[in-house]
């Protein structure tokens, strides 16, 4: 990925980002309503901030890309973040990977990631769980929360962040998919509820908040 960031015109520049605009550009699916949300915010979301804060204390949004690419070990492939910030806490920076959705799901599990692996795909994941300071990973596990939250950790490492971040920006009523992500969450021995985070510490003696919030539904229609 390019080191040169191109400031936004509004929610219509993050469309070129995106693997597949035509697909993925559509009113009320995830990558079109996260770019109205952050963008009409000038700054961090409310629900987004509230989170960081509860976490770290109260937070300044120094930078957010989104489609952030972060290169993981074990083959050519990068974690495409939906938004990646840099923030500054009284505590220090943190480093966020922030994933939206409305409907999807998140993917494969581990067990269907995993299937017939590579030689790089086994790298990969021992890696991401040594990261985490996971011994293994259950197969029902979604593969996007493992190397989404090893992403944020990969950040902080270079941004020289002493806390990390990974976040689901929901816009689902229903919030469809939280189970899931409250599976992910038990691997570290904690139980979370949507609009609070839980923080652990990480092998590295880094901070990791993990966090669910739910965004304003008038921009699934903008």
């Amino acid at each position: 990925m390019g080191k040169i960031l191109i400031p936004s015109s509004g929610p219509d520049s993050w469309k070129q980002f995106l693997a597949k605009p035509e697909l993925h550009w559509a009113r009320g699916y995830s990558a079109r309503t996260l770019a109205h949300a952050w963008e009409a915010a000038n700054g961090l979301p409310p629900e987004i901030a509230r989170l960081m804060s509860a976490a770290f204390g109260d937070g300044e949004l120094l930078f957010a890309a989104p489609e952030h690419k972060t290169a993981l070990p074990g083959g050519t492939r990068e974690s495409q973040s939906d938004v990646f910030a840099l923030v500054r806490h009284r505590s220090g920076l943190a480093t966020y990977t922030i994933e939206g959705k409305v409907d999807e799901p998140f993917g494969p599990t581990v067990g269907e990631w995993s299937k017939e692996a590579s030689p790089g795909k086994t790298e990969r994941l021992a890696y991401i769980c040594g990261l985490l300071g996971l011994k293994d990973c259950p197969p029902d596990i979604h593969y996007q929360l493992l190397h989404r939250t090893a992403s944020a950790l990969i950040e902080a490492d270079r941004f020289a962040a002493g806390n990390a971040g990974m976040i689901v920006h929901s816009f689902s009523p229903e919030k469809r998919w939280f189970e899931a992500f409250a599976q992910f969450v038990g691997l570290f021995g904690e139980k979370i509820a949507p609009e609070t985070p839980v923080t652990i510490t990480v092998p590295s003696g880094k901070s990791l908040m993990l966090g669910w919030c739910s965004g304003d539904q008038t921009f699934r229609t903008a």
